[in-house]
């Protein structure tokens, strides 16, 4: 129960910390540079452009209108999982539009461009990474998924250019073409904050000194292993195999100690990601 408690804890932790690098990298870089966005905020920018209503307003108004909808058609467990964003985020804007030393932070297009990469995608990626959604614009196209099968990524793509196209008359033509980069590496970055801490090597050992490579995993690697049934191609032998999951630190130390013990064995080593159980997501067996 204190586990699951402190679980949501660091959730709800990781959420405002998500929105709050949005916040920060549209305020600081997207804004004061006008370069264009997609999303919610991309939104607000050209409402902001048309009658000089603050973001914070727009973003808002939007969040509020989508999470009833979503509210209404995907259900109450989706609407709980959207509802800290939807305050916080607005709220955080509201914060950072108010510091005026944020819209002088760099006149640089590109610095301006990367950096709100980075903040936008490492925000993006923390508060999905807990299972959550930022809200706003992403609920339309869960909506329309729902009802008709239609790829969410390729609904999402398709309605952030849309939006991104909306900002064109407003923007010159660097603007523009930083825009797109600032998707691109928005999603770059995303991917990379989803995938942090994920990827694992998984390692499978070819040996007839398998048994002596068991022990050795178990007492120096400190990781449990599947022993896997197999017959040899060229001699016809039947024998184990060893598949284990290791850290990527570990790899290097695991295939050495294997190749101290049988310099002839055969090692295969492929990167794999999202390990459940026993030893990564479990706690270790105290034998």
């Amino acid at each position: 129960m204190e586990h699951s408690i402190l679980k949501k804890i660091i959730h709800i932790i990781i959420i405002v910390l998500g929105n709050l690098l949005i916040a920060f990298g549209i305020c600081a870089f997207i804004s004061p540079s006008g370069i264009i966005m997609g999303g919610a905020s991309g939104i607000a920018l050209f409402i902001k452009k048309l009658t000089a209503i603050p973001m914070s307003y727009s973003v808002y108004a939007i969040n509020i209108v989508m999470f009833i909808l979503g509210y209404k058609i995907l259900g109450k467990t989706f609407a709980l999982g959207t509802a800290l964003s939807t305050v916080i985020f607005p709220m955080f804007l509201t914060v950072f539009e108010n510091i005026p030393a944020l819209s002088h932070m760099t006149g640089d297009m590109l610095l301006s461009t990367i950096y709100a990469g980075i903040f936008i995608g490492a925000g993006l990626g923390l508060v999905i990474r807990v299972g959550a959604s930022t809200g706003g614009m992403d609920i339309p196209p869960l909506i329309v998924n729902k009802y008709t099968g239609i790829s969410t990524t390729i609904l999402i793509n398709v309605l952030d250019c849309f939006i991104l196209a909306i900002q064109i008359p407003f923007s010159n033509i660097e603007q523009i073409l930083y825009g797109i980069l600032v998707v691109i590496l928005t999603a770059i970055v995303m991917d990379k904050i989803l995938m942090l801490g994920e990827v694992k090597a998984q390692v499978i050992v070819i040996s007839p000194k398998w048994e002596e490579i068991r022990t050795m995993l178990f007492n120096k690697i400190d990781r449990g292993c599947t022993l896997l049934n197999i017959k040899t191609g060229y001699k016809q032998q039947k024998m184990y195999a060893i598949m284990a999951v290791v850290s990527m630190r570990e790899l290097h130390k695991f295939t050495n100690a294997i190749l101290d013990i049988d310099e002839s064995a055969f090692i295969v080593s492929n990167q794999t990601h999202n390990v459940k159980g026993r030893g990564f997501t479990l706690p270790n067996i105290d034998l």
